[in-house]
């Protein structure tokens, strides 16, 4: 690298291993933003040599990404930015901190993929699924598809994994015909897509999207699902060649075993076999805090993180039937609008002790109470932890809600 880019990546491991000492964070942010600073094309300067992959999407991509790192990783080093830091100071300072790897895997914010794309020259771009999020900020599913479509366009050697259940996400992986018209070949994956409501219309033709089952077709238009490569069936996964590979995950809900099924997609773009891969998915026990297990005062309390009514959706399959609190701040990480409450159906609640906390416990309440879930507000976590008999303990928080609640598991244990 240049001096002043070696100088620079000197100085993001430095503030970043500064950060983590004062109790500050891990430092996957401060890092990178002050690396950039001193070299803004850092980014390109640490991402050359490797062979890196993206993951990228509204939901899943930490997990994804993690499970990507293990299946690569038997191949060797892997760089990775395994805290969820998915903006390119995240990425600066992951690929500083990691050193010399001939590999990366990087979690990248939908809103951010052309940016990190052209930084990184990646091998493999992974899209997962598109839908609404942070309704104040972000942008509409449709526009985030084209972002993803031009970008994709503007890179026609890079391989695409991508969802064959989504059809924004096909539609956006898919090269125009024309003379835009490119050779790009697309690996697809099933893993199943529950939430349904932010693609019911085409993104080409502006008609119905109708479904069968697994199946989806545009009324107006040859859009369509593709035949998927690599499929989820039962608790396993079938690869292109029909070979069916048992998964054998610690990370509970079959959204997760769709995200093994992606892993090992991206890893056989770099030559892995799955039959190599599909062992290490297992190691992975806890993502950033997320599916973590913490025995206090003889509860037993699994944290899961939940943003956006796709993976609310998610989250109630994941839980056990137990008592679960519910928790909904409305910060700035979170999006300050929580209208999109109305578009969960917690129905799935009925029949469980239901707690409620957070800043917004309010709205919650009113949610609840539209659909005939009944729920006890609490004031803290400890109240919650009180409030409930000796056994499993569900939690199921957004982005700021997550933090405060292990925040305080971190300080008790």
């Amino acid at each position: 690298m240049p001096i002043r880019a070696k100088v620079a990546s000197s100085v993001s491991r430095t503030a970043a291993a500064l950060s983590r000492a004062a109790g500050r964070g891990d430092g996957s942010v401060i890092g990178g933003w002050i690396g950039l600073k001193i070299d803004p094309e850092l980014l390109n300067h640490l991402a050359a040599g490797r062979a890196v992959a993206l993951v990228s999407g509204t939901n899943g991509k930490t997990t994804t990404t993690r499970l990507t790192a293990a299946a690569v990783g038997v191949l060797g080093p892997v760089a990775t930015n395994s805290f969820g830091a998915n903006m390119p100071t995240g990425h600066t300072s992951a690929l500083a901190k990691a050193g010399s790897t001939p590999y990366a895997v990087l979690e990248v914010d939908e809103h951010y993929l052309a940016q990190v794309m052209a930084a990184t020259e990646p091998r493999v771009v992974a899209l997962l699924n598109l839908s609404r999020d942070q309704l104040d900020r972000a942008k509409e599913v449709a526009m985030m598809a084209q972002l993803w479509r031009a970008a994709l366009l503007s890179h026609p050697a890079v391989r695409v994994v991508a969802n064959a259940d989504d059809p924004m996400v096909v539609w956006a992986a898919t090269p125009p015909d024309g003379p835009l018209r490119s050779e790009r070949t697309v690996t697809w994956f099933s893993a199943g897509q529950r939430w349904h409501d932010d693609s019911w219309v085409c993104p080409e033709c502006g008609a119905t999207i109708h479904r069968s089952g697994d199946d989806w077709w545009c009324a107006g238009c040859p859009l369509r699902r593709p035949q998927p490569n690599w499929v989820v069936e039962d608790d396993g996964v079938v690869d292109p060649t029909g070979a069916w590979h048992k998964v054998l995950l610690q990370l509970p809900g079959r959204v997760n075993v769709g995200n093994a099924a992606t892993a090992l997609a991206v890893a056989a773009e770099f030559g892995v076999r799955p039959t190599d891969a599909v062992s290490r998915l297992g190691t992975v026990a806890s993502v950033a805090g997320r599916y973590a297990q913490v025995d206090r005062d003889g509860r037993n309390i699994r944290l899961l993180l939940a943003k956006n009514p796709a993976s609310w959706l998610e989250a109630f399959d994941m839980a056990d039937e137990a008592p679960t609190l519910l928790s909904i701040n409305a910060r700035d990480p979170d999006g300050l609008d929580t209208s999109w409450l109305f578009d969960v159906d917690f129905a799935p609640l009925r029949g469980r002790q239901v707690l409620i906390t957070g800043d917004r416990a309010y709205d919650l309440a009113v949610r609840l109470q539209v659909n005939q879930v009944p729920f006890r507000h609490v004031r803290t976590f400890t109240d919650a932890i009180a409030a409930v008999p000796p056994g499993r303990l569900e939690v199921i928080a957004n982005y700021t809600a997550f933090q405060d609640i292990r925040a305080e598991l971190d300080r008790v244990n």
